[in-house]
């Protein structure tokens, strides 16, 4: 049976990521921080519906370099890596701190990097695996007060093509998909009138679902996917083309 890690699995888009691979066969380790109960929930949820023992959770701050080792020595030999952990703040640049800036790279940029280096070793030597890394549509074109949140999912975007060149020889893949407006409690600070806003820019017209992104997900976890790697997904109803 293929394993899987997900961060940040949890809640919002990691959550669904994580049903959607026990659906698909896989073990998945879910990784969490701040919402261990959460995680304990969805572990317990996915054991009674794919098989006991297909689901396992390890708390770990994936900026954190040695909680993260400890997590991947937990985990053993991953099949598949989806990098889901991050966070978001909305906030005008002039205002932002240097703590808010380098909490943002840390999570953001500095956990994909972590878990990255951490899963290659045993890939590159099975000479297979599978990485996704869960970026934004405003790493392609930046949004106003959200300007750290933009660079650090930029970064992401460009640490994955690189990678994918890197590793490609090793018959590794690695994707990002930048997801658009999504249901999550990420946006729950939006107000009604603000989602209205946005459904009417996306040209299909609504926002989009976790279920969704964690559709891409599987997609590009699938042997369907085996000819693609260094690519940017992008799942946003038409906001970004």
């Amino acid at each position: 049976m293929k394993k899987a890690l997900v961060t940040g699995a949890s809640r919002g888009i990691g959550r669904a990521v994580a049903r959607r691979l026990c659906r698909d066969g896989y073990s998945v380790l879910l990784n969490c921080f701040h919402s261990e109960s959460a995680a304990n929930a969805l572990r317990d949820e996915l054991n009674a519906s794919c098989g006991d023992g297909r689901a396992s959770v390890f708390r770990a701050d994936v900026s954190d370099r040695r909680q993260a080792e400890a997590m991947f020595r937990s985990a053993g030999e991953i099949d598949l890596l989806v990098n889901s952990a991050g966070i978001a703040q909305q906030k005008l640049f002039t205002d932002l701190t240097e703590e808010d800036w380098e909490r943002m790279l840390a999570v953001d940029v500095t956990g994909v990097f972590h878990c990255c280096r951490l899963a290659l070793p045993s890939m590159i030597r099975r000479k297979r695996g599978k990485i996704v890394n869960i970026s934004s549509m405003w790493g392609q074109v930046g949004a106003s007060c959200e300007v750290h949140y933009s660079a650090a999912k930029a970064a992401v975007i460009g640490l994955t093509k690189a990678l994918a060149k890197e590793v490609g020889p090793s018959h590794i893949q690695v994707n990002c998909i930048a997801p658009g407006v999504i249901d999550t409690r990420m946006n729950a600070a939006l107000t009604p009138e603000d989602i209205r806003e946005l459904e009417e820019e996306t040209p299909l017209g609504r926002i989009g679902t976790p279920d969704e992104i964690a559709a891409a997900v599987s997609f590009l976890a699938s042997p369907d996917a085996d000819f693609i790697t260094g690519q940017v997904l992008g799942v946003n109803g038409g906001m970004v083309v």
